[in-house]
C-alpha cells in the first residue's frame, strides 16, 4: 500500500467521528510497515483520544518503532483534554509522519515542527483541500469567527422545485437520500427553516438515523413577523430539545405568552447577517438549513452559504411547483460567482450533487 492509498483510508476514518467530535475536527490515522497497514484509527468522542493516539494502541510496541504514520491533520503539540500527540508519536517511536492539512488551531498548531526538531520525518501529502472540505465548519471557524458555517440542503425536481403547484413535497426524494440526510444533520449544531416551512410542513428537524450526535442539534425557525401557528411538532417539544424563532421585532404579547410557555428562545434580528451572529453568539457554529425556497433566496442572494447540498430528484415539476430559490436577483454571465463542485453521488434514485461556495476554510 503507498501512502496515498494510507491517506485516502486515514479520510475515510476520520468520517467515523461525524455528529459526535465536532467542535473538534474529525481525523484519521493509520500506522504503515513495509508498505501494509498495521494499526489504525480515529478520533471518535470529542474529550477522547485523538485519531494518532488509538492508531498506535492498536500497534505492538516493536512494530511501531520505525513505522510510519499517516494522519489527516497535523498532530497536536498542547495538552488538552487528552495528552500531545506529538508525545505519544514520540513515546511510541514513530520514524516518519505524514499528514494532509496544517492544523490551523493557535493551540494545537505546530506539531509538525516540533516532531521534526527531535528527529522524526515529517512530510505532507496533497490532500489540504479534502480534509478542510471534511472539517468545513472547524475551518470556517477560525477564519471566520462571527458567524456559523452555513450550509443549504434542498431535495428539488430536475427542474429546482422543491413541491407541486398545491404544496406537497412528501416524498420528493426516495428514503436512501432521506436517511441520508437524518446522517448530515447529526453533523451540525443547528437545522433551520423559514417560517412558512415551519408552519406548513409542521417538521420536527429532528436526527433519526444510525448516528446518535453527542449533542442534538438544535431547531431554528426564521420567520420576520414571529408567527409559529402550526408548527406544533416544534412548538411541543421545544423544551427537550431546544427551538429558537429568529424574527425582526419583538413578537406581539400574546405570541410571546404562548412561546415562553412552550419554551421556544426568541433571537430579534433586523436582517440575516445579524441572525447568523446572533445565532453564533449563543452557540451554534454549523448551522444547516432546509428551506424554504424564500429563505434559500434571501440568503443565497446575500452570500450567506457556504455550503449547498443539492439532492436532484428525477421528475419534473413544471412552472406550477414552488421554486427553490426565490427572490434572486438575476445577475450577468460575467459577473455570477461560480461554485465549485466537491462531491456528485447517487442515493438511490436521487443524486446528490455538493457545492461549496469556495474551498471551504479558505
Amino acid at each position: 500500500m503507498t501512502e496515498a492509498e494510507a491517506m485516502r483510508r486515514a479520510l475515510e476514518l476520520a468520517w467515523r467521528g461525524w455528529g459526535r467530535v465536532h467542535p473538534n475536527p474529525m481525523v484519521g490515522a493509520v500506522v504503515l510497515r513495509e508498505g501494509q497497514i498495521i494499526g489504525e484509527g480515529w478520533h471518535a468522542e470529542f474529550g477522547g483520544a485523538h485519531a494518532e493516539v488509538e492508531a498506535l494502541a492498536n500497534v505492538s510496541a516493536a512494530a511501531a518503532e520505525g513505522a510510519t504514520l499517516v494522519v489527516t491533520l497535523e498532530p497536536c503539540r498542547h495538552h488538552g483534554k487528552t495528552p500531545s500527540c506529538t508525545e505519544a508519536i514520540f513515546d511510541a517511536g514513530i520514524a516518519r509522519v505524514v499528514f494532509g492539512a496544517d492544523d490551523p488551531s493557535p493551540e494545537a498548531r505546530g506539531g509538525a515542527a516540533q516532531l521534526a526538531d527531535v528527529g522524526i520525518q515529517v512530510d505532507r501529502v496533497p490532500v489540504e483541500n479534502q480534509v478542510r472540505r471534511q472539517n468545513a465548519a472547524f475551518f470556517h471557524e477560525l477564519r471566520h469567527p462571527t458567524r456559523p458555517f452555513v450550509a443549504l440542503k434542498l431535495a428539488t425536481s430536475i427542474d429546482a422545485r422543491l413541491a407541486d403547484y398545491t404544496g406537497r413535497s412528501h416524498w420528493l426524494s426516495a428514503k436512501k437520500a432521506r436517511d441520508w440526510v437524518h446522517w448530515l444533520r447529526a453533523g451540525f449544531d443547528a437545522i433551520a427553516v423559514g417560517g412558512r416551512t415551519a408552519r406548513v410542513d409542521n417538521p420536527s428537524l429532528t436526527v433519526r438515523g444510525p448516528v446518535s450526535p453527542r449533542v442534538p442539534p438544535r431547531r431554528v425557525v426564521f420567520d420576520r413577523h414571529a408567527h409559529l401557528a402550526g408548527a406544533t411538532t416544534l412548538l411541543g417539544s421545544a423544551r427537550e430539545i431546544p427551538v429558537l424563532l429568529v424574527c425582526e421585532g419583538t413578537p406581539v404579547p400574546d405570541q410571546a405568552a404562548e412561546y415562553a410557555q412552550a419554551g421556544v428562545d426568541i433571537l430579534e434580528a433586523g436582517n440575516l447577517t445579524l441572525a447568523l451572529q446572533g445565532l453564533y453568539a449563543r452557540g451554534v457554529k454549523s448551522l444547516l438549513v432546509e428551506g424554504g425556497g424564500r429563505l434559500a433566496g434571501r440568503l443565497l442572494g446575500a452570500g450567506l452559504i457556504d455550503r449547498f447540498y443539492w439532492l436532484q430528484t428525477p421528475l419534473w415539476l413544471g412552472e406550477g411547483g414552488v421554486p427553490a430559490f426565490a427572490g434572486l436577483h438575476g445577475e450577468l454571465l460575467e459577473q455570477v460567482y461560480r461554485w465549485t463542485p466537491v462531491e456528485r453521488r447517487s442515493l438511490g434514485p436521487d443524486t446528490l450533487l455538493v457545492l461549496d461556495r469556495q474551498h471551504s476554510g479558505q
